[in-house]
């Protein structure tokens, strides 16, 4: 079993697809946009060109998305964040400094409790995002 994240845009999922696969060094292994469905043809001529799919795969994960049907009501992505567990410290300070572009920081980057380094984030695109560096030789 594979458990993905599916996010839900508003029109810029192809432009927030390709910032994360620049700051998560992913790559986009399929992008569909909604004229390519069979079915397109009652489709705003303005969404033909949004997305219908696409697949970032970064290492063995992979996250998902598209642009959101306009048939259907959107609300934003709204009560869940994206969250990496992070396995060097340089890592996570280069990945928060990189998704932090054009957003908006919750919580710092920073030592907690339970982490070497935490922070959370909202991205330009209004995802949000929690960044864990936990040093588990550390605390071993």
């Amino acid at each position: 079993m594979q458990l993905n994240s599916y996010l839900i845009f508003k029109g810029h999922a192809e432009a927030a697809f390709n910032f994360y696969a620049k700051c998560l060094g992913g790559k986009i292994v399929m992008l569909m946009r909604f004229k390519d469905a069979p079915d397109s043809g009652d489709m705003p001529a303005e969404c033909l060109e949004q997305v219908m799919h696409v697949r970032l795969e970064v290492g063995d994960q992979a996250l998902m998305a598209s642009d959101n049907h306009p048939s259907m009501p959107y609300d934003g992505i709204r009560g869940c964040s994206i969250s990496i567990a992070i396995d060097t410290a340089a890592e996570a300070e280069r990945l928060y400094n990189a998704l932090k572009e054009n957003g908006s920081v919750t919580m710092p980057l920073q030592k907690t409790f339970w982490a070497e380094q935490f922070a959370m984030l909202v991205d330009q695109f209004g995802v949000s995002w929690m960044i864990n560096f936990e040093n588990r030789e550390q605390a071993a």
